[in-house]
């Protein structure tokens, strides 16, 4: 099989994977909720860095008719202990994985955005500056396995968005969310 044909197909599975992805309901746009898993690096780069999909497209002469937008990941359900900054174990590990993905985007202006977030259980200025050392926290942790510090946004939350409104108390709000940051307007 040629290679032309090989990649019209491509373009064909990624033009109709694009069509279903503009039909799903908003909530399907929502965090991605890692939970304990390892994730996959290849996973990662294609879900923060969407449109390089489309860079690949149009360097082999196709026309890209728009990509899907970037995921954000929800790093895990109560990854943090009480009142804690310190990176569990199970996290560093899927952070590896993040960091590994964030070393081939180095020198290329994307940017990460790493929101922290709290449980309701503190007092709402006290809970916002332990978001942000989570945040930055995760941020030292990925630039200690080789990130570039100017690609990442650490950002606290505190317990504004809670993952579980129903129980603004609840251990899986008490964790961190890595996406694409948003350029300024």
């Amino acid at each position: 099989m040629k290679l032309s044909s090989i990649l019209a197909r491509g373009a064909l599975a990624l033009a109709l994977a694009l069509a279903v992805a503009a039909t799903l309901p908003a909530f399907a746009q929502d965090a991605v909720d890692m939970g304990q898993t390892i994730p996959d690096a290849k996973a990662v780069a294609e879900g923060l860095f969407p449109e390089d999909a489309c860079e690949q497209l149009k360097a082999a002469g196709f026309k890209c008719m728009g990509f899907k937008p970037a995921v954000r990941y929800s790093l895990p359900a109560n990854s943090f202990k009480l009142g804690s900054a310190e990176l569990p174990d199970t996290l560093k590990k899927q952070l590896e994985v993040f960091a590994e993905v964030l070393k081939t985007k180095k020198g290329t202006g994307k940017v990460v955005r790493v929101e922290g977030h709290a449980d309701a259980s503190g007092a709402a200025a006290l809970n916002l500056d332990l978001s942000k050392r989570r945040a930055e926290a995760v941020r030292d942790f990925l630039v200690e396995l080789g990130a570039d510090a100017t690609m990442i946004a650490p950002v606290g939350v505190g317990s504004n968005v809670p993952k579980n409104p129903k129980d603004p108390f609840a251990p899986e709000n008490r964790r961190v969310e890595i996406g694409r940051a948003t350029p300024p307007s």
